[in-house]
């Protein structure tokens, strides 16, 4: 029997969840983190590793897991009643979701602190200080300045983040610091605004989805025209879409690929689940997985000829053609570029750097707001007896200490190290794991007749294709060399101490041991069985597993009991 049906919240419209997706996916994955890793991984270069990923993972996933959360109406925990011996995977990407939120918010901090910053009669990153010294050059500056040395010249924007806004050490070894006050306010104020979002539930929060997803897009177009306009800014682009083909035989590349598709679409973290858990049994999911991911891709897209028109412009003020070596890379790179071009505006700098960075904040709670949601979705599924401002209250302040650890002189050394060690790197096995338990444990026709009966339709055998064979065993590839060629992280080339490594790898192990101990769990739990009994009960869907209302329920097992 299933178990007995709860009110579960679904949304006004049909609209309220494609825009919901779009304020969830669309995010500071685009303008933040997209950009950074293609200036890492050779511009162009990692363009057609990130179009093939996006085709052959990102669409896959992203789809399976909207068909999943919609059929079950459950969350990326619950729905692992269909295997109950891979709970673990559920549990692993709720790990790496908490890791993944605790961060993210903090770039939300670094956002208000430049709002903030904006309000002044002068943007206080266009003009260089003279405490930062003579390798400066302003940012406001709009004429090439031959006559300075080529090898010493920074932009303010660049002194002004690392100088001012994060006061970075010039070694992780003087230690992380104390949290700077400024930025531990606006991490406060973000994660208010978060939990603001999130208490009101689902119902709420789709009305605020359309502002979120439709207003960064009229801000990102007249940044987009005046970058490309910048005198310049044709290098950078040709950097940004001229491929290096020597590039596509480096796994580094496709491994950016994978862990810029997972993050940007938030695929396998458990997000996409919650929210199509809301939607209507019948509702066509499928359209709105492909409107998402593309929409997606075009907002990257947009957000790289951007970034890439701006670095041109600045190869252009130093007098070099190297792009590779126009700013430092690293997650601080849209903190750099983005201010930049804005100094540069001979009209209401300070308008346009306010609506940007409004933007840039809305597309953090968006984001933000989703990561968070589905923690406490999977709790309040875990405790239903709970209220849900209690747990969304408890989530918020723990996400809040732990990133205060971000706002430190050392910041960017930990957001480097916990993305790679607690979300990118370990997000490849709960992948690979998932799977395998849905198309090979659970059972592609089951899977796929799940997905008739709700669709009133058959899926291409293309999705098939990809789940079962080529989604894993190009996951399997990439992750696998990267394992055999993994090395030591660095952070703008320094190296982290030993401990830190350490560390590291107790990170990903507790990750990732989350699936063989939930499945010995599942095995000792049905310990009074005989053996083969006890693998077929673990490995089985539980007797509640299948839609939640209880009449199309009736429908879906007449309906198997006639197709299988």
């Amino acid at each position: 029997m299933a178990e007995p049906e709860h009110d579960r919240a679904q949304w006004s419209s049909d609209h309220e969840f494609l825009f919901s997706c779009i304020a969830m996916s669309i995010g500071l994955g685009n303008v933040w983190r997209f950009p950074f890793t293609a200036y890492e991984n050779g511009g162009g270069a990692f363009l057609i590793p990130y179009i093939i990923i996006l085709f052959l993972v990102g669409k896959p996933y992203y789809l399976l897991e909207m068909l999943l959360g919609q059929f079950s109406s459950r969350s990326a925990l619950k729905v692992w009643d269909m295997v109950p011996a891979f709970k673990g995977i559920g549990i692993a990407q709720i790990i790496i979701l908490s890791a993944l939120a605790s961060y993210y918010c903090s770039l939300m901090a670094l956002t208000l602190f430049y709002l903030i910053a904006s309000l002044q009669s002068e943007l206080p990153w266009s003009k260089c200080r003279p405490e930062w010294g003579t390798n400066c050059i302003d940012s406001s500056f709009t004429k090439n300045s031959s006559n300075l040395d080529d090898w010493i010249r920074k932009s303010s924007a660049e002194l002004f983040f690392y100088k001012e806004v994060i006061h970075e050490k010039a070694n992780i070894l003087d230690g992380l610091g104390t949290p700077d006050w400024h930025l531990s306010i606006y991490l406060a104020l973000s994660w208010l605004c978060v939990l603001l979002v999130v208490v009101q539930g689902v119902k709420s929060s789709g009305k605020a989805a359309y502002f979120l997803a439709l207003f960064p897009y009229v801000i990102m177009i007249a940044l987009l025209i005046r970058a490309v306009t910048l005198e310049g800014a044709t290098t950078g682009i040709l950097y940004f879409i001229r491929p290096n083909w020597s590039k596509l035989f480096q796994a580094d590349v496709w491994y950016a690929a994978v862990t810029q598709c997972f993050f940007s679409l938030t695929v396998c973290f458990g997000p996409i689940i919650m929210f199509s858990s809301h939607n209507k049994f019948n509702h066509d999911v499928y359209r709105d997985a492909q409107i998402v991911t593309s929409l997606d891709t075009l907002t990257s897209l947009m957000a790289g000829f951007t970034i890439f028109g701006i670095l041109g412009n600045l190869a252009h003020e130093l007098g070099t053609d190297d792009i590779s070596n126009v700013v430092r890379s690293g997650s601080g790179l849209a903190f750099i570029s983005y201010p930049d071009a804005i100094a540069k505006f001979s009209q209401l700098p300070q308008f346009f750097s306010i609506i940007f960075f409004v933007m840039m904040f809305v597309l953090g709670v968006g984001s933000e707001a989703a990561l968070t949601s589905s923690i406490i979705t999977v709790l309040h599924d875990q405790f239903p007896h709970c209220r849900l401002w209690p747990l969304a209250c408890i989530v918020v302040a723990l996400e809040f200490l732990i990133g205060l650890i971000y706002v430190t002189p050392g910041g960017q050394f930990m957001i480097t190290f916990v993305d790679f060690y607690a979300t990118s790197f370990v997000a490849f096995v709960p992948a690979i794991f998932e799977l395998m338990a849905i198309f090979y444990i659970y059972g592609h026709k089951n899977f796929l007749a799940d997905v008739e009966f709700m669709l009133k339709r058959k899926l291409s055998m293309f999705w098939l294709i990809c789940w079962k064979f080529v989604t894993p065993i190009l996951i399997g590839i990439i992750f696998s060399y990267s394992i055999i060629n993994h090395k030591l992280l660095t952070y703008n080339n320094v190296y982290y101490p030993h401990f830190v490594y350490i560390i590291g790898w107790i990170l990903f192990s507790f990750a990732l041991l989350q699936i063989p101990l939930w499945m010995t769990i599942a095995f000792f739990k049905n310990r009074s069985y005989t053996y083969p009994d006890i693998f077929k009960r673990a490995f089985e869907p539980c007797n509640s597993w299948g839609p939640k209302n209880q009449e199309i329920r009736k429908k879906w097992i007449e309906f198997r009991n006639a197709t299988i």
